[in-house]
């Protein structure tokens, strides 16, 4: 257990099928080298759907202290703990194309506040797997509890931090 008393909950920033993060098939993510978390798979006929244009949403409240097209962390506001959001693998070989930022680095957000708008359909046309990693970084795996499984929609937990 860590020293932080407040469990943190994160949410899915996305809707579909919450796995474990083992199955990523970028072992950056598969072997936990950024820090635990859970793989959100989107899937037709969920929210937005795979072709349809979607937006990731803040996972937690906090300061978004990175911003890319593919990806962004927000910091919680205890300044320890930091939540990846990575939208699809491989994803910043398209340099920003299909991703519209909808937030600035810097900006204080809520949970569920949109930050990039996205096709997780586009990124799987594309010959990339469009699998949504939700890292919390540098964690230890034993600091997550109430990890998700299943059929997620956006803004339901995905796992607490403690």
């Amino acid at each position: 257990m860590s020293e932080t008393t407040d469990a943190l909950r994160v949410l899915s920033p996305v809707s579909g099928t919450a796995l474990p993060l083992d199955t990523v098939t970028d072992p950056v993510f598969s072997r936990s080298m950024v820090g635990p978390g859970v793989a959100v798979h989107p899937e037709p006929g969920q929210e937005g759907g795979q072709e349809g244009l979607q937006n990731a949403v803040a996972p937690i409240e906090g300061t978004l202290v990175t911003l890319r097209p593919h990806a962004f962390v927000v910091r919680a506001p205890d300044q320890r703990r930091g939540v990846l959001v990575h939208l699809g693998i491989d994803t910043v070989q398209l340099a920003g194309e299909g991703f519209t930022l909808l937030a600035a680095e810097g900006d204080e957000v809520r949970a569920g506040t949109p930050l990039i708008r996205w096709s997780p359909g586009t990124v799987a046309a594309g010959g990339r797997p469009s699998v949504v990693p939700v890292v919390a970084v540098d964690a230890d795996a034993e600091a997550l509890d109430d990890i998700a499984d299943g059929a997620v929609e956006r803004g339901d937990l995905l796992f607490t931090w403690s």
